[in-house]
């Protein structure tokens, strides 16, 4: 489903807090930015109505409700974008689906394989209707992630061998941070696995072009128990710390993945090496406008990594941003997010990452706990044991 000719299509977001102030960002500007469709935020969801009031008023959506299941019933909307914890993504997609809705919804794309299959065959069934779907792995949108994978697609790395990749960040590595539901297995599904790993996965397959087929992993929980943040007591943490994987890609690549959310001095340091037979790339998101690329075709005397500023018009996603040399930050990976849902939707074209994606990194995700479970066996991600988490 989509809009009529005759108006703008309806924007309804759910949820406010971190995740939802940057959609609701991305919705503010992306009109603005680029030549889009029409579009209007008619509805900012929350579960306070006050709070969620401020909120909508603040980023410029029309309306704020409580209420999302009145929300799909609503002509008006036509896209949902789902900003909410993870254990409620898969029943308020498969509802926004079966209403007709095109959703957007952050990953990962659910707590469980389980889950995540019968959101990706929702969007199959939806899809056959015209109802499109994606999943916000937004990294994706980075100019200079985008640019590597095509760099790596023109075969500038040549044959690549191993990747290293990693997600630190420290906003835990104090022992007395509060408890919240991000610690909590029923509500977050895992810890440093399923937020950020997640994403490091995404990267690996993304930037490759290729799909993990087995897997090794450990997991660690190096404060068990934190204050609720009353303080009245301490409560059990369910979810891991910090995560470690070895994945073994399709093509033959191997790739070592870990994550940390107690790694003092790290902020948010998604950290991506590539290394092939004529070359190399090298990233890191704390300095997200720069690729670092090492040309072995280069004269010995010469070589050495190079640094790309990736603002130039050519760039991915540069062409309706600012002059060279004028910074891109985090936030705007999300504008250029909009920007191609939106296209996508005009167009009638699959968006990715779909929900097939996001199944395929929650396989992975749920592989790893399994190797850990088995004292770090090697796990084949398609021959998960009946269960899995």
């Amino acid at each position: 489903m989509s809009s009529s000719d005759s108006r703008p299509l309806g924007v309804a977001t759910i949820g406010h807090a971190f995740m939802g102030k940057a959609h609701s960002n991305a919705w503010r500007n992306v009109g603005k930015i680029f030549d889009v469709p029409q579009y209007n935020q008619v509805v900012l969801v929350g579960r306070d109505q006050a709070r969620t009031l401020s909120a909508a008023q603040h980023f410029g959506w029309a309306e704020a409700s409580t209420d999302w299941r009145s929300v799909l019933e609503r002509d008006d909307v036509d896209i949902v974008d789902i900003c909410s914890p993870g254990w409620l993504h898969a029943e308020m997609a498969i509802a926004a689906l079966e209403a007709g809705k095109h959703v957007l919804v952050e990953k990962p794309l659910a707590n469980t394989v389980a889950e995540a299959e019968a959101m990706a065959a929702a969007a199959e069934t939806a899809a056959a209707a015209g109802v499109l779907s994606m999943v916000g792995f937004t990294y994706r949108r980075v100019p200079a992630l985008a640019l590597a994978r095509q760099l790596i697609a023109d075969g500038a790395l040549g044959e690549v061998r191993q990747v290293r990749a990693s997600y630190l960040q420290d906003w835990l590595a104090d022992p007395e941070a509060p408890l919240t539901w991000r610690l909590d297995r029923n509500k977050a599904g895992s810890g440093a696995l399923g937020d950020i790993a997640s994403h490091t996965i995404d990267q690996v397959q993304f930037l490759l072009g290729d799909t993990v087929r087995e897997v090794s992993g450990r997991l660690h929980t190096f404060t068990p128990s934190r204050p609720f943040p009353d303080g009245s007591r301490r409560g059990e943490v369910t979810v891991d710390d910090a995560a470690w994987a070895t994945l073994t890609m399709a093509s033959g690549v191997v790739a070592s993945v870990d994550v940390s959310r107690v790694a003092l001095g790290r902020k948010n340091a998604l950290q991506i090496e590539i290394y092939g037979t004529g070359g190399a790339l090298k990233f890191d998101l704390e300095r997200l406008n720069e690729l670092e690329f090492f040309d072995r075709s280069r004269p010995i005397q010469t070589q050495g990594f190079s640094t790309i500023l990736t603002t130039e018009p050519q760039h991915p996603y540069l062409e309706n941003w600012w002059p060279q040399g004028h910074m891109l930050g985090w936030a705007d990976s999300f504008t250029n997010q909009a920007r191609d849902f939106l296209l996508n939707i005009a167009t009638q074209t699959q968006p990715t990452p779909s929900f097939a994606d996001g199944l395929a990194v929650q396989r992975v995700l749920a592989a790893i706990e399994e190797s850990h479970a088995q004292r770090g066996t090697s796990i084949a991600v398609n021959q998960l044991p009946v269960g899995a988490s």
